[in-house]
């Protein structure tokens, strides 16, 4: 199982393919936001890496990061669009709490949406 390693909050076993924002609420048990509950739309799932970035991107995630200006940020993320593959630390920066949103998003489902089309993540991407 790969670990994930939450800054202030441990270290994590997350079952392989569990997308990342799930991984955070359900296993974590942490208040992630995700606003549009996990479609690559918004950008309040995003997360911030210290080690073990996926080196791919989904063209959805890819494409909201550069028209929010989020994507010259190194290691800025959406939770919403990776998958726990591989051993991985973040710094969760985006939490429902305090927003004045009525939740933090409905429940993403357990694959990851829309339908992802894989690219390889360069810098600026």
């Amino acid at each position: 199982m790969p670990k994930l390693t939450v800054e202030n909050m441990g270290d994590f076993e997350v079952p392989a393919g569990t997308r990342l924002v799930n991984a955070l609420t359900d296993i974590v048990k942490i208040d992630q936001f995700h606003a549009c509950g996990g479609h690559a739309r918004c950008t309040t799932c995003r997360v911030q890496f210290e080690h073990g970035e996926p080196i791919k991107i989904t063209e959805a995630e890819k494409n909201i990061m550069k028209d929010r200006g989020l994507a010259t940020q190194p290691g800025m993320r959406l939770s919403c669009q990776i998958l726990c593959d591989h051993d991985m630390t973040i710094r969760v920066i985006s939490r429902w709490k305090g927003t004045g949103a009525k939740d933090a998003g409905g429940r993403p489902a357990d694959v990851i949406e829309p339908p992802p089309v894989w690219l390889e993540k360069t810098a600026g991407s």
